[in-house]
């Protein structure tokens, strides 16, 4: 079976963006490849972290992974700074990357713009990332278009280390969801929908009640038209809400645009808001009921011995490789 790893960042509430766009898939993945799923807190804190929050938002994301569909005995998923490997690689890796090419890396640039501070680690984060996936030898790597520039970065890692040492690592394979990759803003269309977004009505938590999925979708944008239809270019925001709607419900948008021909636009809302408050209600559930619970300290321990497990030869060999009294 091939290998995917994919980490998501415990940096709040997950949105349905990235449930449709990366969770969703997951949950299929885990009977056609080996899995590993990681919650990366090291990663979080490359940018300044309230603790409690932190801890709080780990425990979320975890709780989250569960709900959403992923299976502890069909995958692993673990805590990133419970598996040590990442970090000690991490740093042999920084000793491999080049500092033109961390500098080039374009979300370090949007990021740094933003900060008061810029820390050492945002600059050398996308070497991190490149650990993750090559401790586990990993063959696909489910990315959003955000992430292409590091994964590419992680590619070219490889294939140095590679060429300077002899065989070890396996070069990843980017893994992009053909639908639903991209869901946009609630408010702005032509935005990727972000949990970062200054604007709550501008996306829809995964943990959103059901009266703030229905007021965040009836306040969503439209346009000055009252056709229910799939175009892109010249309805960017109806063709964002359409590919939610069909994600949901499980109807194609060709079957959406003759339900609601004619009707405009109340209707068509109206009915995605309950397509959506449907779709999250039983993982909200379970949320609830795994989160403070022994089962999901349980799960995160063995995930986290299970991945240690994985990764101990890779690290020996690279280490061994590089000339470390192993």
């Amino acid at each position: 079976m091939k290998r995917v790893f994919s980490g998501i960042q415990p940096s709040g509430t997950l949105t349905i963006g990235n449930y449709l766009g990366a969770m969703r898939h997951f949950v299929a993945l885990q009977d056609e490849a080996d899995c590993l799923f990681c919650v990366v807190d090291m990663h979080a804190i490359t940018v300044p972290q309230d603790p409690e929050e932190l801890l709080r938002n780990t425990r979320s994301l975890a709780a989250l992974y569960l709900a959403a569909g992923i299976d502890p005995r069909k995958s692993i998923l673990f805590v990133q700074s419970h598996v040590p490997a990442h970090a000690e690689l991490g740093w042999l890796l920084q000793c491999i990357v080049h500092y033109g090419e961390l500098g080039r890396m374009t979300q370090f640039k949007d990021k740094s713009e933003k900060a008061d501070v810029v820390t050492a680690g945002l600059f050398t984060y996308p070497a991190l990332m490149a650990a993750d996936i090559l401790l586990y030898q990993t063959d696909w790597v489910p990315v959003g278009e955000d992430q292409k520039q590091h994964l590419e970065l992680t590619r070219d890692l490889a294939e140095r280390f590679n060429k300077r040492y002899g065989e070890t690592f396996t070069i990843p394979e980017p893994m992009i969801a053909k639908i639903g990759a991209r869901i946009m803003s609630l408010e702005d269309p032509l935005k990727k929908m972000s949990k970062s977004d200054a604007s709550a009505g501008a996306y829809i938590s995964m943990l959103d009640t059901p009266d703030v999925i229905r007021k965040k979708i009836s306040r969503a944008v439209t346009d000055s038209e009252r056709e229910v239809r799939y175009d892109v270019e010249n309805k960017p925001a109806i063709s964002n809400l359409l590919t939610i709607y069909s994600l949901f419900s499980g109807k194609s948008v060709a079957e959406l645009e003759k339900q609601y021909q004619g009707q405009g636009y109340g209707p068509f809302k109206k009915d995605l808001a309950e397509a959506v408050v449907a779709g999250l209600s039983p993982i909200q559930e379970r949320y609830q009921e795994i989160l403070d619970s022994p089962e999901l300290d349980a799960i995160l321990r063995d995930g986290a011995e299970r991945a240690a497990a994985k990764c101990e030869e890779t690290l020996r060999m690279v280490k061994q490789r590089i000339g470390f009294l192993v």
